[in-house]
Order: C-alpha cells, then sequence, then structure tokens
C-alpha cells in the first residue's frame, strides 16, 4: 500500500473483476489552456494558450482492459483508494522489435487527481519496461489536454513527434496528437 497525500492506495495488475470499474471511470478532463500547434517547414512550435470558458473534454467510451488478459507483453496496472475504490489505471503494451512500451491508456479518477496515483501508475509501468528490456516509454495526448501534459513533462516525458490527422473522422477532429518519450533506463 502507497499513501499519497492523506489517503492511501493499493496498486496491481488488473483482475476480469476490475472490468465494470475500469469501463464506468470518468477520464473526462477540464482545463482553461490548451497547446496551440503550430507546423513549419522544420517540424512544429507549441504554445500554450487560455480558452475561455474552460473546455471540458469527455472521451468516447472504451474498453480498457482489452484482451491482452493472455499477453506477457501487455497489462494493465490499476490503483484502488483504501476504501476499495478504482482511483486509476494504466494499460500498456511492449513491443520488442523497437524495445519500445507503449502507454496505451492511464487515467486517474477526477478526485484523485493531483495526489500522486499517475506517477505511481507510471511507475509500475516503467518497470514492466525493465523487465522486458524496454529502451523507452511512449504515449500519444491529444493537444487540449494540457494538464496531461503538464504532467507527463513533469514526469520527465518530452515532445517527439505530431500528426495533424490522427483523431479525422472522430468526434475530435481538429485536435493533434502529439507524441511523447521517456528514456527507460
Amino acid at each position: 500500500m502507497t499513501t499519497a497525500g492523506d489517503t492511501a492506495y493499493r496498486y496491481r495488475l488488473a483482475t476480469p473483476e476490475d472490468t465494470d470499474a475500469l469501463r464506468a471511470l470518468d477520464n473526462s478532463f477540464t482545463t482553461d489552456t490548451v497547446f496551440r500547434v503550430t507546423v513549419t517547414a522544420d517540424g512544429f512550435a507549441l504554445r500554450e494558450i487560455p480558452v475561455e470558458p474552460p473546455l471540458t473534454k469527455v472521451f468516447p467510451e472504451d474498453d480498457p482492459d482489452g484482451d491482452d488478459e493472455d499477453d506477457a507483453e501487455s497489462c494493465t496496472f490499476v490503483a484502488h483508494c483504501a476504501a476499495g475504490d478504482l482511483a486509476g489505471f494504466v494499460a500498456v503494451s511492449y513491443s520488442g522489435w523497437n524495445r519500445r512500451l507503449t502507454i496505451e491508456d492511464i487515467a486517474v479518477v477526477p478526485e484523485h487527481r493531483g495526489r500522486g496515483v499517475g506517477r505511481a501508475l507510471m511507475g509500475r509501468a516503467r518497470r514492466f519496461a525493465r523487465e522486458r528490456g524496454a529502451e523507452h516509454l511512449w504515449l500519444e495526448v491529444t493537444n487540449i489536454n494540457a494538464p496531461a501534459i503538464r504532467a507527463y513533462r513533469r514526469m520527465g516525458f518530452t515532445f517527439c513527434g505530431l500528426d495533424t490527422t490522427l483523431y479525422d473522422g472522430t468526434p475530435s477532429r481538429g485536435e493533434q496528437a502529439l507524441y511523447m518519450s521517456m528514456s527507460c533506463p
């Protein structure tokens, strides 16, 4: 059990019994800033800008546990508060050909944000990566998720790519996908 602030959390691998709680988890966010992406001939530039009124993003329903229960190269770690309620999760997959651990999804329940749950879950992902010999961790985040981008940067992630069309044809049309990575010593 790990204590973050005044709350104790338990971290473990997800089990089939976690499926309903994972599906019901609120992974929405509200932000008063976004990252504006400017594409140049030599790459891209980012600038955090205010938005008024604050923007709220509700992600479409997803299946965070996927079909990776028997896949030794993929897993989901969960965090539960002392009362037993789900506080967050991180789903990861390892690719041996490029020695990359991909953070497929990470979410922390709103009332548990800012208490170190995301950092602790990312720590579980890093250990999983090291056990497999990963060279780096990699993730994708929308440019409007400024709170997550700031958190990832505090954890040591840096920008490594951009896709301006990934979300075309989805409810997130107009947003840009930012790719971030971190070495895994």
